[in-house]
């Protein structure tokens, strides 16, 4: 569903992905959501935003998890919700991602990696991310980071950008990614980095107005031709994932 009306004299183009317009896996052990297409999930006109390739809304059952599988020329990101996930990976890490944890590979050349549900107990609930690098065959590499949940009520915490000095975790490509929880009534602006970008905002918990749109829980929507968007909370502790990104792919060196 695609808006080219003015909101709030800001946006000028925009694409709504609500929550039950998904791709969906269930194969037991685990449930994905799929935002863009993805596996068995095709879908022509969802085949990315930008680039923002992949946004993967995923519940691995306990003790399950994704065996040792390769990726290549791709920067992914793990943001994980709920309980506890256990990555390995061909560059020799292991490690486990909880909720405040961000976690950022740069595939490059080639790695292998797995995921699991630490927990015998709970299942665990992550978003798994994949952006077009801006620059191709670089050495893998790895990062994560535990983040202060305080630093996000009420303001837009950065989790992501393309500066290894910048806050949170970075990537080889011009994005910046921030979550924000906020009060009910509570309303913020988000001014874009860099012209040219867009921005796909993902509500992870309750209600938000962007421009004179509603959104609900676990509702996409992207928005590009704009240098700022108006964010509105109409709920209590409504959390959403703001992620700017380039809208057209740089060429790859």
């Amino acid at each position: 569903m695609e808006n080219t009306d003015i909101i709030d004299g800001a946006i000028t183009n925009s694409v709504l992905h609500k929550a039950n317009s998904r791709g969906n896996a269930n194969h037991g052990w685990l449930e994905s959501y799929h935002t863009f297409s993805f596996a068995n999930y095709q879908n022509s006109e969802r085949m990315n935003f930008g680039v923002l390739r992949v946004l993967n809304d995923d519940r691995v059952s306990q003790g399950m998890g994704f065996g040792k599988h390769p990726h290549d020329n791709m920067e992914i990101i793990s943001i994980p919700l709920e309980g506890d996930l256990e990555h390995q990976d061909s560059m020799g890490n292991t490690t486990v991602i909880k909720e405040g944890d961000i976690q950022a590979m740069s595939a490059g050349t080639g790695i292998f990696h797995s995921e699991y549900n630490k927990n015998k107990d709970q299942s665990v609930k992550f978003l798994q991310i994949w952006i077009y690098p801006n620059k191709k065959n670089v050495t893998p590499r790895y990062d994560q980071i535990t983040l202060d949940l305080n630093d996000r009520h009420n303001k837009l915490q950065q989790i992501l950008s393309p500066n290894p000095e910048d806050e949170g975790v970075w990537i080889h490509q011009n994005a910046w990614f921030h979550i924000g929880k906020f009060d009910s009534d509570f309303s913020t602006v988000y001014e874009l980095k860099k012209p040219g970008n867009g921005v796909y905002a993902f509500v992870l918990k309750g209600d938000f107005t962007i421009g004179n749109i509603d959104l609900n829980e676990r509702d996409g929507l992207g928005i590009w031709d704009t240098n700022a968007i108006n964010i509105t909370a109409n709920s209590a502790n409504a959390e959403i994932l703001l992620m700017e990104v380039p809208m057209q792919l740089e060429s790859n060196k």
